[in-house]
């Protein structure tokens, strides 16, 4: 898969006859929105490529790339949103952030979706996987930690990764709008990374019909690989693992 919404196929990472799951480029909406004015996205795409129509369930920010499942009947989308809103679907991401957090925590802080609304609570839980550190004074330090991270979101608050991560001082690297600008730049021009390094790993998921338990993985994009190998960071299964047995 590659890094950015191309105008090709999406890869199918599972598919039956009430649900498909695709891997979605970073820069490609989920669905169109009269605010993005964007006529190419995600739903369509795959409403064309399958020949059928989709119903969407959940949604992936824009530069966020990862597993996206949509209902494939009214029944199956209705059953998939509910263990969404009931929190009944484990989400797994990985981030690259700036420094080094703690190995595992827990970020509790209530999050509003404008200035309008009330807060509400958010919880991640995170991992700390690999970490580097490049005698490259980026900032104003010598030195440029980074620290690849599996977060886990236990509530489905807008940018709730992105915000929690960046409130801990520990922005993930790309980020535009709430990241360091000195870091992302170093990235784009040291690593050619031109994106929001989150990607949404792993859905773990009840089959809307048959309630049978569903695992899908999305491969790791190929500016997460180019920069493991840059890093010198290992990413096996034993590393990456699965938060949901740690």
């Amino acid at each position: 898969m590659s890094d950015d919404a191309t105008t090709g196929p999406l890869s199918i990472l599972y598919q039956d006859d009430d649900v498909v799951v695709v891997d979605k480029p970073s820069d490609l909406l989920v669905h169109r929105t009269a605010v993005d004015g964007d006529n190419d996205a995600a739903l369509q795409r795959v409403r064309d490529q399958i020949g059928q129509w989709v119903y969407p369930v959940h949604r992936l920010d824009r530069p966020t790339s990862g597993a996206l499942v949509f209902g494939l009947t009214p029944e199956a989308a209705s059953q998939l949103a509910a263990d969404f809103r009931e929190h009944a679907v484990d989400k797994q991401y990985l981030a690259i952030v700036r420094g080094w957090p703690a190995e595992h925590d827990v970020i509790d802080r209530p999050l509003s979706p404008d200035k309008k609304r009330p807060a509400r609570a958010s919880r991640t839980r995170f991992t700390r996987l690999a970490t580097v550190e490049l005698p490259v004074a980026v900032s104003r330090f010598p030195t440029a930690r980074y620290a690849l991270v599996r977060a886990v979101p236990e509530s489905g608050r807008r940018h709730q990764i992105r915000r929690h991560l960046n409130g801990i001082s520990h922005p993930i690297v790309g980020d535009v709008a709430r990241g360091d600008r000195h870091h992302n730049r170093f990235f784009r021009e040291r690593f050619d990374s031109q994106r929001l390094l989150l990607h949404a790993q792993q859905l773990a998921f009840r089959h809307p019909v048959m309630r049978r338990s569903c695992v899908v993985q999305a491969p790791l994009p190929t500016v997460f690989q180019r920069l493991a190998q840059a890093f010198d960071w290992s990413l096996d299964a034993s590393v990456l693992g699965d938060a949901r047995s740690s």
